[in-house]
């Protein structure tokens, strides 16, 4: 499989800051590949790298078995789509779209026939004698989309570009941008801090952390074996339960991630089997979030948080509860944070 961006050894310092630090990453072409992580972890930093924006301070950058190093960002086969989309509020929809191609000195004719094109991708055909103030957030998006796809790029860059959305547009756009990704067979590097945003659009994922890339995986992998401490909190939602805990409940004596999802509230007295591991627990607070019910407990200095079917059990602050889960549900982790 041919390899879009290769990172080698890659680092970027801003005097003392190790925004990016020994960072080595293949994304492979036609990916749709996110960098997830916190604000300051670096992914945005490598974003830059890719585009240009930036140069490292030491490392080897690839685009298609090309050195980035050195190149502008123009001569660079790859567009950004930025946040804030960055649209000229005085032109129009259609000239926006094919501002680069003018800034090409391609012809009105030509730069207007594919800036329709690219309209048409992103189902706003019939907008393209609007301004940005006249469009909504998401029509603003797709139109900051387009602009970037009539370029033809071999690399896509998408910097937080469903942030400004509310939450029902966001997952809309989730939808179509991956829809277009697939049918467009372009390389997508999505750089979110919103883990649902990355875990139902990527096919693979690397979680950010101090500069460095401390697991890359598909999402299940991410989600369900994470390989650290922090990607088990970061990620989704996880009980992180200390050695002593596990090994208390019949696990190994190492660190271990426990999805709250994993874990049921028993009544009865009796569990239905030995491949059931369970823990009495002290319930500390219950959240209603409509389909599940969010009860948070404490168990011999553990906090465990159970996510259930809301209805599946009544149970109130300060009751005593039996909390089980398949002994299976527990992922043991490195022993780094």
């Amino acid at each position: 499989m041919t390899t879009a961006v290769r990172f080698q050894r890659v680092s970027r310092h801003f005097g003392t800051v190790r925004a990016v630090d020994d960072v080595t990453l293949d994304i492979a072409e036609g990916e749709f590949f996110a960098m997830l992580g916190p604000s300051g972890s670096g992914k945005t930093t490598c974003l830059r790298l890719i585009a240009g924006f930036e140069q490292p301070t030491s490392g080897h950058i690839e685009i298609f078995g090309e050195t980035a190093e050195g190149v502008p960002p123009y001569r660079r086969n790859v567009n950004t789509v930025f946040q804030d989309y960055a649209l000229f509020p005085h032109m129009n929809v259609l000239d926006n779209v094919g501002y680069g191609l003018m800034v090409r000195g391609v012809s009105k004719a030509q730069r207007d026939k594919r800036s329709l094109e690219a309209l048409a991708l992103v189902e706003l055909a019939g907008f393209e004698a609007r301004r940005p103030g006249q469009l909504s957030g998401g029509q603003r998006q797709r139109v900051a989309l387009a602009r970037a796809l009539v370029n033809e790029p071999k690399v896509l860059l998408l910097d937080e570009p469903l942030g400004a959305l509310d939450l029902k547009l966001r997952e809309q756009m989730q939808v179509e941008l991956k829809t277009l990704q697939r049918n467009l067979g372009i390389t997508f590097v999505f750089v979110t801090h919103d883990q649902g945003e990355a875990l139902s659009m990527a096919d693979r994922v690397a979680i950010f952390n101090e500069g460095k890339i401390v697991q890359v995986g598909v999402p299940e992998d991410i989600y369900e074996r994470p390989r650290r401490r922090f990607v088990a909190d970061f990620v989704g939602s996880s009980n992180v339960l200390t050695p002593d805990f596990s090994a208390r409940t019949g696990g190994p004596h190492k660190w271990a991630s426990l999805r709250p999802e994993k874990i049921d509230i028993w009544r009865e007295e009796t569990l239905p089997d030995a491949t059931v591991r369970h823990c009495e627990a002290k319930v500390i607070s219950v959240h209603y979030q409509g389909a599940v019910t969010r009860i948070a407990t404490q168990a011999g200095g553990q906090l465990l948080s159970a996510t259930i079917p809301s209805g599946s059990a009544k149970v109130s602050p300060g009751d005593i509860v039996t909390l089980a889960w398949p002994a299976g549900a527990l992922h043991v982790m490195e022993d780094e944070a």
